[in-house]
């Protein structure tokens, strides 16, 4: 661990962690209720450092919503996810870290969440409910497709693309750009190491998707359309799983789909799967949260 490294984890040195997962896309979890720690941008990039740290896409800090100048929007008492990418920068919102976050609240704060529980992130107030069987439903606020009327308002170039494809922009709390492609072997040779390129460019960047259709069933008479994508994340490269990213494929497919298009989406990720459901201009998530492993800052 390098001198720099040591010196950011200064400011954790004794702090309890936990390392968990949704659908692989893993997290950093930190317990601060009233905000004593000092979370950085190069602290959270430190821990999130899968060399030089505890590794994982982003960090998670729980904290109630008074104590973090993010939260004043929010009443006091409720809790907040302070959410920070694996390259030290926040960001609004994390479907899968949310999941996770439910699992964490409801060890570490003793929160029932069978009921469902308001949060608030820096995308606004989310809702966590626990399904059973470490299964959690995230309701993700509302979502925003891009004026378009021909089903597309931008091009994303990418390794692995020939050439320039069609991409709709979504906004589900945070920004995403959704790419089809006609096949699984075209979404299997797509290298995600770097950035794909979006034209017009997002003023604060956006998380890129590729995605695949992969048919429909009914269950218990109810239409359901199934999907496979992966994903680049602003912030943190290709991760196996992005809820946010689900939501936003899944909105994405139904509006070129049309009137005929079911409400309820299996959305197939490298990490697993999650469902997510349209409930008019909102959107659920649905899937699994795993708490992995505890540990203690010793630098």
């Amino acid at each position: 661990m390098s001198d720099s490294t040591l010196s950011q984890f200064e400011a954790v040195q004794g702090l309890r962690f936990t390392k968990g997962h949704g659908t692989l896309n893993d997290f950093v979890l930190i317990f601060d209720e009233r905000g004593d720690v000092n979370i950085t941008g190069d602290l959270a990039q430190a821990i999130c450092d899968r060399r030089g740290g505890i590794g994982g896409d982003g960090m998670i800090r729980a904290v109630r919503s008074g104590s973090v100048e993010d939260g004043a929007a929010f009443d006091a008492d409720m809790w907040f996810m302070d959410y920070w990418n694996a390259d030290g920068s926040t960001s609004e919102m994390c479907g899968n870290g949310a999941r996770v976050f439910a699992a964490y609240l409801e060890r570490e704060a003793g929160e029932d969440l069978t009921g469902g529980m308001r949060i608030g992130t820096r995308g606004g107030v989310r809702t966590l409910t626990a399904l059973g069987d470490g299964q959690y439903a995230v309701g993700m606020g509302t979502w925003a497709i891009g004026d378009a009327p021909d089903g597309f308002d931008a091009e994303v170039t990418a390794d692995g693309l020939a050439r320039a494809h069609p991409a709709l922009s979504v906004n589900v709390g945070n920004p995403h750009h959704v790419v089809a492609l006609p096949s699984l072997d075209a979404l299997a040779a797509l290298d995600l190491t770097t950035a794909p390129g979006v034209q017009p460019a997002p003023p604060h960047g956006s998380n890129v998707e590729f995605v695949v259709t992969r048919g429909g069933s009914m269950v218990h008479g109810v239409p359901r359309g199934r999907v496979r994508m992966r994903v680049h994340e602003r912030g943190s490269g290709e991760t196996q799983s992005c809820g946010t990213g689900a939501c936003a494929v899944a909105l994405a497919v139904r509006e070129w789909a049309g009137d005929v298009a079911p409400d309820i989406w299996d959305v197939e990720v490298p990490g697993g799967m999650v469902t997510v459901r349209i409930e008019g201009n909102q959107t659920v998530l649905e899937g699994p949260a795993v708490l992995v492993a505890d540990g203690v800052f010793t630098p």
